[in-house]
Protein backbone atom coordinates (compact mmCIF):
# COMPACT_ATOMS: atom_id res chain seq x y z
CA UNK A 1 0.00 0.00 0.00
CA UNK A 2 2.69 2.36 0.89
CA UNK A 3 4.36 1.75 -2.54
CA UNK A 4 0.82 2.72 -4.20
CA UNK A 5 0.80 5.86 -1.92
CA UNK A 6 3.91 6.82 -2.87
CA UNK A 7 3.64 6.89 -6.79
CA UNK A 8 0.49 8.93 -5.92
CA UNK A 9 2.41 11.07 -4.12
CA UNK A 10 5.03 11.56 -6.23
CA UNK A 11 2.25 11.90 -9.73
CA UNK A 12 3.32 8.86 -11.59
CA UNK A 13 0.37 7.69 -13.70
CA UNK A 14 0.39 3.61 -13.45
CA UNK A 15 -0.36 4.17 -9.70
CA UNK A 16 -3.34 6.69 -10.34
CA UNK A 17 -4.45 4.48 -12.49
CA UNK A 18 -4.82 1.30 -10.18
CA UNK A 19 -5.90 3.60 -7.29
CA UNK A 20 -8.65 5.24 -9.06
CA UNK A 21 -9.52 1.36 -10.13
CA UNK A 22 -9.68 -0.03 -6.42
CA UNK A 23 -11.73 3.22 -5.40
CA UNK A 24 -13.94 2.40 -8.16
CA UNK A 25 -14.78 -1.18 -7.41
CA UNK A 26 -15.05 -0.13 -4.13
CA UNK A 27 -13.03 -2.44 -2.93
CA UNK A 28 -12.08 -2.46 1.38
CA UNK A 29 -8.79 -1.51 0.86
CA UNK A 30 -9.76 2.09 -0.67
CA UNK A 31 -10.66 3.31 2.31
CA UNK A 32 -6.53 3.16 4.10
CA UNK A 33 -5.90 4.58 0.54
CA UNK A 34 -7.89 7.56 0.81
CA UNK A 35 -7.10 8.01 4.57
CA UNK A 36 -3.49 8.24 3.91
CA UNK A 37 -3.93 10.55 1.22
CA UNK A 38 -6.48 12.97 2.59
CA UNK A 39 -3.81 15.33 3.97
CA UNK A 40 -2.49 16.00 0.90
CA UNK A 41 -5.77 16.93 -0.65
CA UNK A 42 -7.07 20.65 -0.87
CA UNK A 43 -5.23 21.97 -3.51
CA UNK A 44 -6.94 21.74 -6.21
CA UNK A 45 -9.40 23.97 -8.41
CA UNK A 46 -12.05 21.03 -9.08
CA UNK A 47 -14.13 22.00 -12.29
CA UNK A 48 -17.72 20.51 -12.78
CA UNK A 49 -18.81 20.56 -16.62
CA UNK A 50 -22.62 19.76 -17.15
CA UNK A 51 -25.28 19.97 -19.30
CA UNK A 52 -27.57 17.78 -22.38
CA UNK A 53 -25.66 15.37 -24.11
CA UNK A 54 -24.88 16.91 -27.62
CA UNK A 55 -24.24 20.31 -26.14
CA UNK A 56 -20.42 19.55 -27.33
CA UNK A 57 -18.48 19.29 -23.60
CA UNK A 58 -16.10 17.12 -24.15
CA UNK A 59 -15.00 19.27 -27.16
CA UNK A 60 -15.00 22.73 -25.03
CA UNK A 61 -13.40 20.43 -22.17
CA UNK A 62 -10.61 19.76 -24.67
CA UNK A 63 -9.83 23.04 -25.50
CA UNK A 64 -9.66 24.11 -21.91
CA UNK A 65 -6.92 21.45 -21.48
CA UNK A 66 -4.62 23.30 -23.68
CA UNK A 67 -5.61 26.71 -22.18
CA UNK A 68 -4.23 25.34 -18.28
CA UNK A 69 -1.34 23.51 -20.11
CA UNK A 70 -0.73 27.30 -21.86
CA UNK A 71 -0.07 28.15 -17.69
CA UNK A 72 2.01 25.04 -17.19
CA UNK A 73 -1.10 23.79 -14.98
CA UNK A 74 -1.04 19.81 -14.66
CA UNK A 75 -4.40 18.48 -15.85
CA UNK A 76 -6.69 15.51 -15.17
CA UNK A 77 -10.18 14.66 -16.24
CA UNK A 78 -12.64 12.28 -15.10
CA UNK A 79 -15.14 12.02 -17.95
CA UNK A 80 -18.50 9.85 -16.26
CA UNK A 81 -19.43 7.39 -19.35
CA UNK A 82 -23.09 5.23 -19.27
CA UNK A 83 -21.97 2.35 -18.02
CA UNK A 84 -21.85 -1.10 -20.63
CA UNK A 85 -25.00 -2.50 -19.89
CA UNK A 86 -22.52 -6.24 -20.08
CA UNK A 87 -19.39 -5.24 -18.57
CA UNK A 88 -20.01 -2.27 -16.42
CA UNK A 89 -17.47 -0.70 -17.91
CA UNK A 90 -16.74 2.89 -19.08
CA UNK A 91 -17.53 3.90 -22.94
CA UNK A 92 -14.24 5.41 -24.16
CA UNK A 93 -16.18 8.40 -26.57
CA UNK A 94 -14.75 10.86 -23.91
CA UNK A 95 -11.15 9.52 -24.34
CA UNK A 96 -10.97 9.35 -27.64
CA UNK A 97 -12.08 12.84 -27.85
CA UNK A 98 -9.27 14.14 -26.29
CA UNK A 99 -6.92 11.43 -27.08
CA UNK A 100 -4.30 14.25 -28.63
CA UNK A 101 -3.40 15.23 -25.24
CA UNK A 102 -2.48 11.54 -23.96
CA UNK A 103 1.40 12.12 -24.75
CA UNK A 104 1.33 14.78 -22.65
CA UNK A 105 2.51 13.63 -19.10
CA UNK A 106 1.22 16.51 -17.30
CA UNK A 107 -2.73 15.32 -18.47
CA UNK A 108 -4.21 12.71 -17.27
CA UNK A 109 -8.01 11.46 -18.90
CA UNK A 110 -9.56 8.84 -16.93
CA UNK A 111 -13.58 7.56 -17.92
CA UNK A 112 -15.32 6.48 -14.95
CA UNK A 113 -18.79 4.16 -15.63
CA UNK A 114 -21.71 5.55 -13.84
CA UNK A 115 -22.77 2.05 -13.04
CA UNK A 116 -26.60 3.13 -12.96
CA UNK A 117 -25.89 6.14 -10.16
CA UNK A 118 -28.69 7.92 -11.00
CA UNK A 119 -27.07 11.08 -10.09
CA UNK A 120 -24.91 10.60 -13.21
CA UNK A 121 -21.94 10.56 -10.94
CA UNK A 122 -19.91 7.28 -10.13
CA UNK A 123 -19.64 5.97 -6.91
CA UNK A 124 -16.15 5.89 -6.52
CA UNK A 125 -15.74 9.66 -8.65
CA UNK A 126 -15.36 11.40 -5.12
CA UNK A 127 -12.31 9.37 -4.08
CA UNK A 128 -10.87 9.31 -7.33
CA UNK A 129 -10.90 13.12 -7.16
CA UNK A 130 -8.91 13.18 -3.89
CA UNK A 131 -6.32 10.98 -5.67
CA UNK A 132 -6.02 13.64 -8.27
CA UNK A 133 -5.73 16.15 -5.94
CA UNK A 134 -3.00 14.45 -3.54
CA UNK A 135 -1.06 13.38 -6.58
CA UNK A 136 -0.61 17.44 -7.58
CA UNK A 137 -2.68 18.14 -10.70
CA UNK A 138 -3.27 22.10 -10.56
CA UNK A 139 -7.03 21.42 -12.61
CA UNK A 140 -9.16 18.45 -11.61
CA UNK A 141 -12.28 18.74 -14.51
CA UNK A 142 -15.47 16.45 -14.17
CA UNK A 143 -17.25 15.88 -17.26
CA UNK A 144 -20.87 14.41 -16.48
CA UNK A 145 -23.27 12.54 -19.08
CA UNK A 146 -25.71 15.23 -18.99
CA UNK A 147 -29.54 13.86 -17.77
CA UNK A 148 -31.82 16.40 -17.17
CA UNK A 149 -31.73 17.17 -13.32
CA UNK A 150 -29.66 14.90 -12.15
CA UNK A 151 -26.23 17.37 -13.05
CA UNK A 152 -27.29 18.83 -9.79
CA UNK A 153 -25.10 16.25 -8.44
CA UNK A 154 -22.27 17.34 -9.64
CA UNK A 155 -22.20 20.64 -7.10
CA UNK A 156 -21.15 17.90 -4.30
CA UNK A 157 -18.24 16.82 -6.24
CA UNK A 158 -17.01 20.44 -8.16
CA UNK A 159 -16.16 24.10 -6.76
CA UNK A 160 -17.33 25.50 -9.68
CA UNK A 161 -19.83 23.86 -11.87
CA UNK A 162 -20.17 25.55 -15.59
CA UNK A 163 -23.38 24.59 -17.84
CA UNK A 164 -23.44 23.86 -21.73
CA UNK A 165 -25.74 24.46 -23.14
CA UNK A 166 -26.07 24.45 -27.05
CA UNK A 167 -28.92 26.13 -29.12
CA UNK A 168 -31.72 24.05 -31.31
CA UNK A 169 -31.45 20.84 -29.24
CA UNK A 170 -35.06 21.25 -27.66
CA UNK A 171 -32.60 20.33 -23.92
CA UNK A 172 -32.43 24.79 -22.70
CA UNK A 173 -36.11 25.42 -22.03
CA UNK A 174 -36.69 22.17 -20.25
CA UNK A 175 -33.40 22.69 -18.31
CA UNK A 176 -34.31 26.23 -17.40
CA UNK A 177 -37.79 24.93 -15.99
CA UNK A 178 -36.71 21.88 -13.86
CA UNK A 179 -34.14 23.88 -11.74
CA UNK A 180 -30.90 23.36 -13.43
CA UNK A 181 -30.01 26.59 -14.03
CA UNK A 182 -29.64 26.76 -10.16
CA UNK A 183 -26.50 24.84 -10.13
CA UNK A 184 -24.13 26.64 -12.97
CA UNK A 185 -21.56 29.78 -11.64
CA UNK A 186 -20.81 30.29 -14.93
CA UNK A 187 -22.90 29.57 -18.57
CA UNK A 188 -21.72 28.46 -21.86
CA UNK A 189 -24.04 28.81 -25.28
CA UNK A 190 -21.70 26.53 -27.10
CA UNK A 191 -21.79 26.39 -30.75
CA UNK A 192 -22.77 30.09 -31.29
CA UNK A 193 -22.71 29.51 -35.03
CA UNK A 194 -25.78 27.64 -35.11
CA UNK A 195 -29.14 30.12 -35.55
CA UNK A 196 -30.45 30.78 -31.88
CA UNK A 197 -27.66 31.10 -29.94
CA UNK A 198 -27.93 34.99 -29.17
CA UNK A 199 -31.82 34.28 -28.41
CA UNK A 200 -30.98 31.77 -25.89
CA UNK A 201 -27.89 33.74 -23.98
CA UNK A 202 -31.07 36.31 -23.64
CA UNK A 203 -33.21 33.52 -22.11
CA UNK A 204 -30.67 32.84 -19.92
CA UNK A 205 -30.08 36.13 -18.65
CA UNK A 206 -33.12 36.68 -18.62
CA UNK A 207 -34.00 33.58 -16.31
CA UNK A 208 -31.02 34.65 -13.90
CA UNK A 209 -32.28 38.11 -13.30
CA UNK A 210 -35.26 36.95 -12.03
CA UNK A 211 -34.19 34.46 -9.78
CA UNK A 212 -31.38 36.85 -8.76
CA UNK A 213 -31.40 39.17 -5.34
CA UNK A 214 -28.29 40.81 -6.31
CA UNK A 215 -27.84 41.26 -10.21
CA UNK A 216 -24.43 42.25 -9.54
CA UNK A 217 -23.27 38.83 -8.53
CA UNK A 218 -25.00 37.12 -11.49
CA UNK A 219 -22.84 33.85 -13.14
CA UNK A 220 -21.30 34.90 -16.62
CA UNK A 221 -22.83 34.04 -19.66
CA UNK A 222 -20.49 33.12 -22.70
CA UNK A 223 -21.35 32.59 -26.25
CA UNK A 224 -18.86 30.13 -27.67
CA UNK A 225 -17.66 27.93 -30.14
CA UNK A 226 -15.41 25.04 -29.36
CA UNK A 227 -15.47 23.34 -32.86
CA UNK A 228 -13.93 26.27 -34.38
CA UNK A 229 -11.80 27.89 -30.75
CA UNK A 230 -13.66 30.65 -30.70
CA UNK A 231 -14.67 32.64 -27.13
CA UNK A 232 -12.41 30.09 -25.21
CA UNK A 233 -10.08 32.56 -24.26
CA UNK A 234 -12.67 34.83 -23.01
CA UNK A 235 -14.55 31.33 -21.24
CA UNK A 236 -11.04 30.43 -19.85
CA UNK A 237 -10.59 33.90 -18.11
CA UNK A 238 -14.04 34.11 -16.72
CA UNK A 239 -13.65 30.63 -15.24
CA UNK A 240 -10.36 31.26 -13.09
CA UNK A 241 -11.88 35.05 -12.68
CA UNK A 242 -14.84 33.28 -10.95
CA UNK A 243 -12.95 31.01 -9.08
CA UNK A 244 -11.08 33.61 -7.29
CA UNK A 245 -13.86 35.62 -6.22
CA UNK A 246 -15.06 31.81 -4.44
CA UNK A 247 -11.61 31.69 -3.15
CA UNK A 248 -11.53 35.45 -1.71
CA UNK A 249 -15.32 36.05 -0.67
CA UNK A 250 -15.11 32.59 1.51
CA UNK A 251 -17.84 30.77 -0.53
CA UNK A 252 -15.74 28.21 -1.62
CA UNK A 253 -14.80 27.08 1.47
CA UNK A 254 -18.51 27.04 2.86
CA UNK A 255 -18.99 24.61 -0.21
CA UNK A 256 -16.47 22.29 0.11
CA UNK A 257 -17.01 21.85 4.30
CA UNK A 258 -20.86 21.37 2.98
CA UNK A 259 -19.70 18.50 0.77
CA UNK A 260 -17.26 16.98 3.42
CA UNK A 261 -20.72 16.81 5.50
CA UNK A 262 -22.87 15.32 2.41
CA UNK A 263 -19.52 12.58 1.96
CA UNK A 264 -19.64 12.06 5.64
CA UNK A 265 -23.70 10.81 5.67
CA UNK A 266 -23.65 9.15 2.41
CA UNK A 267 -20.86 7.06 4.22
CA UNK A 268 -22.27 6.42 7.11
CA UNK A 269 -25.49 5.49 5.20
CA UNK A 270 -23.46 2.84 3.27
CA UNK A 271 -22.18 1.53 6.06
CA UNK A 272 -25.01 1.02 8.07
CA UNK A 273 -26.70 -0.32 5.85
CA UNK A 274 -23.88 -2.89 4.65
CA UNK A 275 -23.45 -4.08 8.60
CA UNK A 276 -27.63 -4.20 8.68
CA UNK A 277 -27.55 -6.97 5.88
CA UNK A 278 -24.87 -8.75 7.44
CA UNK A 279 -26.34 -9.19 10.67
CA UNK A 280 -30.05 -9.67 9.42
CA UNK A 281 -29.49 -10.95 5.70
CA UNK A 282 -31.37 -7.74 4.74
CA UNK A 283 -30.93 -8.77 0.59
CA UNK A 284 -32.05 -12.52 1.42
CA UNK A 285 -35.12 -11.96 3.66
CA UNK A 286 -36.53 -8.78 2.18
CA UNK A 287 -38.70 -10.78 0.03
CA UNK A 288 -40.25 -12.77 2.33
CA UNK A 289 -40.62 -10.03 4.81
CA UNK A 290 -42.63 -8.06 1.95
CA UNK A 291 -44.53 -10.92 1.16
CA UNK A 292 -45.95 -11.03 5.19
CA UNK A 293 -46.80 -7.39 4.92
CA UNK A 294 -48.54 -8.00 1.14
CA UNK A 295 -50.74 -10.91 3.03
CA UNK A 296 -51.07 -8.16 5.99
CA UNK A 297 -49.58 -11.05 8.49
CA UNK A 298 -47.49 -8.58 9.65
CA UNK A 299 -47.43 -4.65 9.56
CA UNK A 300 -44.96 -2.47 7.62
CA UNK A 301 -43.97 -0.61 11.02
CA UNK A 302 -43.82 -3.68 13.10
CA UNK A 303 -41.74 -5.43 10.60
CA UNK A 304 -39.40 -3.10 10.35
CA UNK A 305 -38.96 -2.80 14.32
CA UNK A 306 -39.16 -6.17 14.60
CA UNK A 307 -36.06 -6.55 12.56
CA UNK A 308 -34.35 -3.37 13.66
CA UNK A 309 -34.60 -4.61 17.54
CA UNK A 310 -32.91 -7.85 16.05
CA UNK A 311 -30.41 -6.00 14.72
CA UNK A 312 -29.44 -3.97 18.16
CA UNK A 313 -29.84 -7.85 19.88
CA UNK A 314 -26.73 -9.13 17.43
CA UNK A 315 -24.89 -5.85 18.14
CA UNK A 316 -25.07 -6.80 21.92
CA UNK A 317 -24.01 -9.91 21.56
CA UNK A 318 -21.29 -8.94 19.74
CA UNK A 319 -20.35 -6.23 22.04
CA UNK A 320 -20.60 -9.11 25.35
CA UNK A 321 -18.22 -11.36 23.01
CA UNK A 322 -15.59 -8.65 22.87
Amino acid sequence: MMKLIQGILQGKVRPLAKAISLVEDNLIDKEELIDQLYPHTGKAAIWGVTGPPGAGKSTLVDKLIDRERSQDHRVAVIAIDPSSPFTGGALLGDRLRMQRHSLDPQVFIRSMASRGHLGGVSWGCSDAIKILDAAGFNTIIIETIGVGQTEIEVVELADLVMLVLAPGMGDEIQAMKAGVMEIGDLFVINKKDLPGSEKLKAEIEYVLNLSSDNPEQLPPVILASAQKSEGIDELWKKLSTKYQQLVKSGYLSARRKERIKKELSRIILYKVHHLLDKKIALQDNIDNWAEQVYLKKDMPYTMVNKQINRFKKEMRLDDSKN
